[in-house]
């Protein structure tokens, strides 16, 4: 966890395949997004979720050592961090998937979570929230499947208050080897899958933010990795 900004970026495809011209060649749009999730709502939490679950607990770690308490989670689905955050965060989920919404408020009302302020349908890119008006904001598994993440970006760091952190945990595609093979050749069933395989982080930032951010490796193995910023 100790990465300097900047550092890391390298094994996350900044290279000459990871360039924004050879990111996915087909965006993911919102009725594609809807109907992947309405799949997979039912037993999310024992396939995606299982695997996801050591990099959703260092995440909701590093947003609970963040300053401040409003938080935003987009990308909420089921619901899965809700438990896991600090009580003295005030948390607002969002989410586009209907049925994976009602999961999380369920996993609420049985848990008895008191800090969550409120689970709404609302699309990512576009969210309604005024200017400035969270601490903190983090994105889990979210970015492959916007249909535009560099306007992810952007709106995140419209509602986060300046100097407010931003975080973002994604699978970002390898740069070469049987990796990047095996993504490369998921590619096409990205609609049903509801994510792309062959994301590259280069699709998603700008060259300022890729210098100004700290991208850290997380388990297992590195499939998933946490890009932190703050918002300017």
């Amino acid at each position: 966890m100790a990465e300097a900004y900047g550092a890391a970026t390298k094994p996350f495809g900044i290279g000459q395949r990871g360039s924004s011209s050879l990111g996915p060649k087909k965006p993911m749009d919102a009725h594609a997004v809807r109907k992947a999730y309405r799949r997979w709502a039912g037993f999310y939490d024992f396939g995606f979720g299982l695997i996801s679950a050591s990099a959703r607990r260092e995440a909701v770690q590093a947003v609970n050592r963040s300053e401040g308490e409003n938080v935003l989670e987009v990308g909420v689905g089921t619901g899965l961090a809700l438990p896991l955050y600090a009580a003295d965060k005030r948390v607002t989920g969002i989410d586009l998937s209907a049925p994976m919404l009602e999961q999380a408020r369920e996993r609420v009302a049985e848990s008895g979570l008191q800090n969550i302020e409120a689970l709404l349908e609302m699309d990512a890119q576009a969210t309604g929230f005024a200017d400035n008006q969270f601490d903190i904001a983090v994105a889990m598994f979210v970015a492959s499947v916007v249909p535009n993440p560099q306007m992810l970006v952007a709106e995140l760091k419209r509602v986060v208050k300046p100097g407010g952190t931003i975080l973002f945990v994604n699978h970002f595609a390898a740069e070469r080897g049987p990796v990047w093979w095996v993504e490369r050749a998921m590619a096409p069933a990205s609609a049903l899958l509801g994510w792309h395989p062959d994301f590259r982080i280069g699709h998603m930032f700008g060259q300022a933010d890729l210098a100004a951010m700290r991208v850290i490796p997380m388990r297992p193995l590195g499939l998933f990795a946490l890009v932190e910023m703050k918002a300017f």
